[in-house]
């Protein structure tokens, strides 16, 4: 099995998004005031060689996103200022060929969320069965799922993902999951918070776990230190997550890759394992 780091370009965000400021309502108002923006963070997908077939974890951003009217000007993402720099050649599927890695070829395309800077590569991979959690898909369909930040006007008319309701049994501190692989070595967890419906992809291979973790945290370091970010509602739902994955990647040896850590790509080819010296706050 090979896992491959695949940046879609950047995005600079507020630097109160990334670590926020109070709770629910009081972090995102803080957010939307935030005068300072971070470094241009990476957009990382995912894209795992497995024996029964090819997997895609997020699909990164659609070099549209940079052009004028792409958010319209009432939508969150406008309101909060949110930029990317995306190439067409720096969009995922160029980016799966340079590797010999056909986007037709894919088996399935699991979402750790719908914000559009992780579904704006959708329209790559029409053959693909696509796997986004039922929560996440309910709350980020019509009016109401634009009023949340989602983008369900941008995706491909043939979008019908499958729903995923985590029937199977605990992984570790989750106390559901979702079994992707006869092998049972790749698992979908719920991880709400930063989305309603957020969920986590573990991968088991040679005795370590890589935890792709979407926005789960924005950083290894704030999940450590269990910093809840500033656009989460749920603060609730984002603390029990934050919680539970610093106790799995105590309790097992894990390469954890956040969506937009600088590091992420490195500590992939490194396999360099979480350190677990974080205690919740």
């Amino acid at each position: 099995m090979r896992i491959h780091a695949i940046q879609t370009g950047t995005v600079a965000v507020k630097e109160r998004q990334v670590q926020g400021k109070g709770r629910g309502g009081i972090a995102v108002l803080n957010t939307l005031l935030d005068r300072h923006w971070t470094q241009s963070l990476p957009i990382y997908a995912w894209v795992i060689e497995h024996p029964e077939g090819i997997i895609v974890v997020d699909t990164g951003e659609t070099a549209q996103a940079s052009t004028p009217g792409y958010f319209p000007r009432w939508h969150p993402y406008y309101r909060l200022g949110v930029k990317a720099w995306v190439t067409p050649d720096q969009e995922i599927g160029p980016r799966m060929q340079a590797l010999g890695i056909p986007a037709n070829e894919v088996r399935w395309v699991v979402m750790t969320h719908l914000h559009t800077d992780h579904a704006g590569g959708l329209h790559h991979f029409p053959q693909a069965e696509i796997l986004v959690s039922r929560k996440e898909y309910e709350a980020a369909c019509g009016f109401m799922g634009k009023l949340r930040g989602y983008l369900p006007h941008r995706w491909p008319a043939w979008f019908a993902p499958r729903l995923i309701d985590f029937a199977d049994g605990p992984v570790g501190p989750f106390p559901t999951s979702d079994s992707l692989t006869q092998a049972g070595d790749v698992h979908l967890v719920p991880t709400p918070g930063h989305s309603a419906g957020h969920l986590s992809v573990i991968v088991e291979d040679g005795g370590l776990s890589f935890f792709l973790a979407g926005d789960t945290s924005y950083t290894q370091e704030l999940m450590r230190h269990q910093v809840i970010d500033g656009v989460t509602r749920d603060w609730r739902a984002a603390r029990s997550t934050l919680a539970r994955t610093l106790q799995y990647v105590k309790d097992v040896p894990t390469v954890y890759l956040p969506s937009h850590d600088p590091e992420s790509a490195r500590r992939l080819l490194q396999r360099q394992v979480a350190a677990s010296v974080g205690t919740p706050s």
